[in-house]
């Protein structure tokens, strides 16, 4: 039986059959595009956040090497530092020792100096005898219980730095050097007898101080 148009029922179901067919193929390839088109904004998406995560990652590497070579310049700067400081203290200590050793010298040289200018006051022995020969010598009977004595020894003493350079008196005990005052004829303490190089007598006399003495050299 035919219909009024003269299509078939057959003809009809076979196109809605293919009408139908090419609708779930066009549904299906647009859910695939939309899938497809989901999955490349995932993947964009996540190759950013990888991007940015990179970017971020080379700064903060970038920062820690600004910072280590900040520090590292700093620490340079500071042993530079260190080093100026030590080296300037290391030449403060070098001339506060140069200063000291040229005081040193000084003092040194001034004593040397002093010893020159003044002579000697020492007691008398065969060493010190010997010694003072080389310059004037002037013996000093002395006796401890003899209030004149006392006193021109504490007065030799006082102002031994007049003593002339080169000159030695020697302090000899009257009571103890018996064969000494035989030698010069030394009769009474507090008597002074000058002596050449050779021990001989050049001058005697009785009483006096240091300056009577100087006077006589």
């Amino acid at each position: 039986m035919k219909n009024t148009q003269g299509i078939g029922v057959p003809a009809v179901v076979g196109i809605l059959a293919v009408v139908a067919l090419i609708g779930g193929f066009v549904f299906v390839n647009s859910q695939n595009s939309e899938k497809a088109a989901m999955e490349a904004k995932v993947m964009e998406d996540k190759m950013k956040i990888e991007e940015a995560a990179m970017i971020e990652k080379k700064a903060m590497e970038e920062k820690a090497m600004m910072e280590k070579e900040t520090m590292q310049k700093d620490a340079g700067a500071m042993m530079d530092k260190d080093d100026k400081m030590m080296k300037t203290e290391d030449e403060a200590m070098m001339k506060k020792d140069d200063a000291m050793k040229a005081d040193d010298s000084m003092m040194k040289k001034d004593e040397s100096a002093m010893m020159q200018k003044s002579g000697t006051y020492t007691t008398y022995s065969a060493d010190t005898l010997a010694m003072a020969k080389k310059g004037k010598t002037v013996l000093f009977f002395h006796a401890s219980w003899c209030p004149t004595c006392r006193t021109a020894d504490a007065d030799i003493v006082k102002n031994a730095v007049t003593i002339p350079a080169g000159a030695t008196i020697l302090k000899v005990d009257y009571d103890k050097e018996v064969a000494l005052k035989q030698k010069y004829g030394v009769t009474s303490q507090h008597t002074f007898v000058e002596i050449d190089a050779s021990g001989n007598l050049v001058e005697k006399w009785s009483g006096g101080n240091l300056a009577g003495i100087v006077a006589k050299l």
